[in-house]
């Protein structure tokens, strides 16, 4: 039997020549856009449906725009071996953010070709839609379509911020079917899946920090989102108000935002996974002046962990918290509702696979937390066995310095052929 991990080099040189095409033909001001359900987005879809031609693969574009590129097993009654990402990025972003997935799953399909070998099962690359959400403003829309979860509700509620327009809207646009979609209706079986594998750029500086070219995902971090939270205090004059009267929402909320961040650090003290970020903090500057005692705040708050015990818990204190100090401060603390986006499971069983292999490559790899979500934790809720590589990228994410080496890609994308050669063994 050949192994398809042993020389990946000519699909490395492909796989740079499409992460090529994909900057060329997404370049904007600063970096690349790729707007869900828009130009962009529909430009990758294009390139990896072209590609699939060339390669003689499957295509398949389901209601909600996902594009499945398929090489036929030689048993098609098996559950099929899936791979991909999402195409879209968020507005001036990097190349890589997704695309390097979607990029891997081809090039193995490439290299499958070259080695002209059939699979025993089939192996489907997925270019999912709509991940970012910096266009709509609802999660992991393409991949829960996919599995009949996304919310009837958000095809109307949720509008691009540049166009106004719903995503049914946007989707009906690109010749879609957001009826369906509407409906429930599955796009994906996950009993007809055996795995779900995903390589994705890291997005923050772990692997750069380590000098490793690649990291095996142990879990995909969920989170709780506070889009709204507001303190309500009282108006006074800047100084002629004393300050035991005073009513400052911008203290409150400071003071809040000084007890998360104490409760982070006694988290992180014993050893539970914890992010906390606090993304938004803003009087209203048509009303509050330098010389006046703020009267409203308002703030966003984002909190991830691995272990959605935790989260919820996290909510209990903040919740008691605000309510200290709002009666100390006589002001009102209100966090509103929030979202909460379940932690993806990690399959363990694939999760060493990817341990073992990468040894046996010797590839360096460093086990490592996801602090991003990723279309991955659909399919781990959905109980698609589900894992997840890293390859280091310097320049962070989400901006146009993504600096993702081609020598670390090709790292990765050997992990992933050595995977899916050994899951595919009868």
């Amino acid at each position: 039997m050949p192994d398809l991990s042993s020389d990946i080099r000519p699909e490395a040189i492909l796989a740079g020549r499409w992460f090529d095409y994909l900057r060329q033909h997404s370049q904007s001001r600063l970096g690349v856009t790729r707007a869900s359900y828009g130009e962009g987005e529909q430009m990758a879809h294009d390139l990896m449906r072209s590609i699939a031609s060339d390669l003689k693969l499957e295509a398949r574009t389901d209601a909600a725009g996902n594009l499945y590129l398929t090489l036929p097993g030689a048993d098609r009654s098996l559950p099929a071996i899936m791979t991909g990402s999402h195409l879209d990025s968020v507005p001036e972003g990097g190349n890589y953010d997704g695309a390097a997935g979607v990029v891997a799953g081809m090039a193995m399909l490439a290299r499958w070709r070259r080695a002209n070998r059939q699979p025993e099962h089939d192996i489907t690359v997925m270019g999912v839609r709509a991940e970012e959400l910096s266009w709509f403003p609802a999660p992991y829309i393409g991949s829960r379509a996919a599995f009949g979860l996304l919310e009837p509700e958000a095809l109307d509620g949720c509008r691009r911020p540049d166009t106004g327009r719903t995503l049914a809207e946007h989707m009906a646009e690109m010749g879609f079917q957001p009826e369906r979609i509407r409906m429930r209706e599955k796009q994906l079986d996950a009993q007809r899946i055996k795995c779900f594998l995903e390589l994705h750029i890291e997005q923050g500086p772990v692997l750069v920090q380590k000098r490793l070219p690649v990291g095996i995902v142990t879990g995909i971090r969920g989170n709780l989102r506070y889009r709204d939270c507001h303190v309500a205090g009282r108006y006074g004059h800047a100084g002629a108000e004393p300050r035991n009267s005073r009513q400052d929402a911008v203290l409150a909320g400071v003071e809040f935002v000084g007890r998360l961040e104490k409760l982070w650090i006694e988290h992180e003290a014993a050893g539970k996974d914890l992010v906390a970020t606090v993304g938004q903090f803003h009087t209203d500057t048509a009303v509050h002046t330098m010389t006046k005692i703020p009267g409203e705040v308002w703030f966003s708050m984002d909190i991830r962990s691995e272990d959605n015990a935790v989260l919820l818990a996290i909510d209990r204190e903040l919740r008691e918290i605000a309510q200290e100090i709002g009666a100390r401060r006589g002001v009102k603390i209100d966090l509103g509702a929030y979202t909460n986006a379940l932690p993806g499971p990690i399959d363990k069983t694939h999760r060493a696979r990817l341990e073992r292999l990468a040894s046996t490559l010797a590839i360096p790899a460093l086990p490592m937390a996801s602090g991003a979500g990723h279309d991955s934790a659909v399919f781990g809720t959905q109980g698609v066995p589900t894992a997840m590589i890293f390859v280091r990228n310097e320049g962070g994410s989400h901006n146009p310095d993504e600096a993702m080496d081609l020598a670390d890609f090709a790292q990765g994308l050997r992990l992933l052929v050595a995977a899916v050669e050994e899951i595919d063994v009868p």
